[in-house]
């Protein structure tokens, strides 16, 4: 037997530079983009899972920080409707914290403490941050959102 020097292409079938051949009894490796076909799809089902939960999980940090703003919004409100008031402060004083609160925080508001202290009038807002998916995530997390303002008349 004797053993001969081939080169790759001879192997083919084929020289450098001449037409692909046809037939049977060539058969060439699947490569690149069909060997991976469908990998893509396979991929984004198995991170779509992931993504989901980042986007509940960045949702509920904003309900957070809007509950904080809201908070602060109602505390400065009230402190300030009863630092003004001539008669019933503290009836004027919770009205104004509940006003312009959305209903799922007007509905979930813990305590309003309205109360004068060395010539200012104060007010401590606490309201109870809404969950975005219920029996999952229930924490009893409370914001607090406190304001003061001098009494007048």
């Amino acid at each position: 037997m004797v053993i001969t020097e081939t080169t790759d292409t001879e192997i083919r079938g084929r020289r450098y530079g001449d037409p692909s051949p046809t037939g049977s009894r060539i058969r060439f490796r699947v490569r690149g983009r069909e060997r991976d076909r469908g990998q893509t799809a396979i991929e984004f089902l198995g991170v779509t899972p992931l993504i989901i939960l980042l986007m509940i999980a960045l949702w509920q940090c904003a309900l957070i920080g809007y509950t904080f703003s809201l908070a602060g919004n109602a505390a400065d409100e009230a402190a300030h409707r009863g630092a003004i008031a001539q008669g019933l402060r503290g009836q004027e004083c919770r009205n104004a914290a509940e006003e312009h609160l959305p209903k799922a925080w007007r509905d979930s508001m813990k305590r309003t403490t309205c109360r004068t202290s060395g010539g200012m009038y104060e007010a401590e807002v606490r309201l109870q941050v809404p969950v975005l998916v219920p029996g999952v995530l229930n924490w009893p997390f409370r914001v607090e959102g406190d304001a003061a303002f001098p009494v007048e008349g």
